[in-house]
């Protein structure tokens, strides 16, 4: 016994006494925070905040899982997603011109809504019936409504569900995992419930843009007056697309041309700028003049957009041919959207024959879709000129390289046509959303070259509204006989806001008498093609908006 004391006081250096106060203390100190940890308060507390972890994760599964979904706005496939947030608020996300920030709410719910593509199906219904596109507009708020209630329902039942299925596999506990199911269900429909009671409708008038809509009031203007222009003008819209489908029986009022029985009837149409009021006219027009091919001569789209690629569907339900040159609005990813249309062609310093008509055309070789971007008088500059004066110089290439005669010729600005003189007898053009027939200086030796620059289909999109009347919508229908010379074209003009008529104009064509060669006299020089002078400037591109 002595030697074990011994050996206890050498080893640890304490006596026995204080040895057994500590291990007493820390037995008594153990026994403590085993009595505070099980004791029942404090098994409550551990529970409680377990089912709310467990809840809580389950709402953040259910809402990734179920807060979001499909729905239909109008014409368009949308979808809409619920996450949680700080702040609140609703997105609004419009390709391709950017979103819009809405202090719409406050609470821990952000909604989002991002317009998809068209519905075909919706889409050719509203071209087929010119009212539904009043009916849809007036069902947009109705199906925004339906839309958001219906997401919410399905966030609230998924977060629910997803939190009672992860309770159940943690606790195995059919009351905790009900405990769980409540908290969620309290969590989102609160989260939800003060969304809907903080709503603010006037949070419309006062976006913050994002993305390109930031250069929105620069590019369109003042957007309410644009938005109330807008309406007026849908409005009359829809009167005047009434009025084309009787603009076929006036036909026989107007001049006469001899119609033969082969004659190619072409729809030349420009510069549509993502106005999808412009397809219904241009259906409307396929069909009561039973056109045999459609020629497009570019800026299709406003900035050329991967999204924007969406406006180019409805080109498959003109269910004619359809011709395409870009325009400097239109990017190469414009240009293979419409190559995919079933019915679509499109052309860069390329030929094709359609419909019994020989076409070339070449498309813009700038791609300048944000003027705002653009140096002032950038279009004057001499690479710029070159450009687009050496496109129509290419195109004349290729045709007299082919070794065909070409019915009409295709280019976007009319500064390319110049080159193209002599080479065809016809050249479509658009960029100046302005309508203008005139010959082209014509080549000794070679035949007369007319110029027909179409105006703007679309009215120049948004940026036609701006002033105090919408830009016109033109268009013009082009008849050939069987020799594929152009009898006569008619020039259909559909008016802006409180103009509802339909303004169709004939013009014969009278066939220019084939060119006699000059015959020499002695000693008299044999006349050469004209040479401009050293230094002499080519044709500037034209401006446009």
């Amino acid at each position: 016994m002595d030697r074990r004391r011994n050996d206890t006081g050498a080893a640890g250096g304490t006596s026995p006494p204080a040895a057994r106060r500590v291990l007493r203390w820390s037995r008594s100190a153990v026994r403590g925070v085993r009595a505070v940890v099980t004791s029942k308060p404090s098994r409550r507390t551990g529970t409680a905040l377990s089912i709310i972890a467990v809840t809580v994760v389950g709402i953040v599964v259910g809402v990734l899982l179920g807060g979001r979904m499909q729905t239909d706005i109008g014409p368009f496939r949308a979808e809409m997603a619920i996450t949680p947030s700080v702040d609140g608020g609703t997105t609004v996300t419009i390709p391709p011109l950017g979103a819009l920030q809405l202090s719409s709410h406050s609470g821990p719910a952000h909604l989002s809504v991002r317009l998809g593509s068209l519905d075909q199906r919706r889409t050719e219904a509203l071209i087929d019936d010119p009212a539904s596109i009043s009916r849809a507009s007036q069902s947009a708020v109705s199906d925004v409504t339906n839309g958001v209630i219906r997401v919410g329902v399905r966030t609230v039942a998924v977060s629910v569900l997803a939190s009672m299925i992860l309770a159940a596999l943690v606790f195995r506990r059919t009351r905790r995992v009900a405990w769980s199911g409540g908290l969620a269900l309290l969590i989102t429909g609160g989260s939800l419930g003060i969304a809907a009671l903080t709503f603010r409708p006037d949070s419309i008038e006062e976006p913050r843009y994002e993305g390109l809509l930031v250069n929105a009031p620069a590019i369109v203007g003042d957007a309410r007056r644009i938005a109330n222009d807008y309406g007026r003008y849908a409005d009359q819209l829809q009167r005047m697309v009434g009025n084309v489908s009787q603009l076929y029986t006036t036909v026989s009022t107007l001049p006469v041309f001899d119609q033969e029985q082969g004659t190619v009837r072409v729809l030349h149409v420009s510069d549509l700028h993502l106005n999808p009021t412009a397809w219904q006219v241009v259906r409307t027009v396929v069909e009561q003049f039973k056109i045999d091919v459609v020629i497009d001569t570019g800026d299709m789209t406003d900035w050329g957009s991967e999204p924007e690629a969406s406006f180019v569907g409805s080109i498959g339900l003109l269910k004619v041919p359809y011709v395409f040159i870009r325009g400097n609005h239109d990017s190469p990813a414009t240009a293979a959207a419409v190559d995919r249309q079933p019915n679509a062609v499109v052309l860069d310093n390329s030929i094709v024959n359609v419909a019994g008509l020989t076409i070339a055309g070449i498309g813009d070789p700038r791609f300048t879709p944000d003027k705002e971007t653009s140096p002032a008088g950038s279009g004057a500059l001499p690479q710029t000129v070159d450009q687009v004066t050496g496109a129509g110089e290419k195109l004349a290439s290729t045709i007299r390289a082919s070794g065909k005669p070409v019915d009409i010729a295709l280019v976007h600005d009319p500064a390319s046509a110049e080159a193209l003189s002599g080479v065809t007898p016809l050249v479509l053009a658009g960029h100046t959303h302005s309508r203008e027939v005139r010959e082209l200086p014509q080549v000794p030796g070679a035949m007369p070259t007319q110029l027909q620059v179409q105006g703007s289909t679309g009215g120049a999109g948004l940026r036609g509204l701006e002033g105090d009347k919408p830009t016109p919508l033109a268009m013009s229908v082009l008849y050939f006989d069987q020799q594929r010379a152009l009898q006569a074209y008619d020039d259909i003009l559909l008016g802006g806001t409180g103009e509802a008529q339909v303004n169709l104009e004939r013009h014969v064509v009278e066939k220019p008498e084939p060119p006699t060669p000059a015959t020499p006299t002695p000693g008299t020089p044999t006349p050469a093609s004209p040479i401009p002078p050293a230094g002499a400037p080519p044709p500037d591109p034209t401006p446009t908006g």
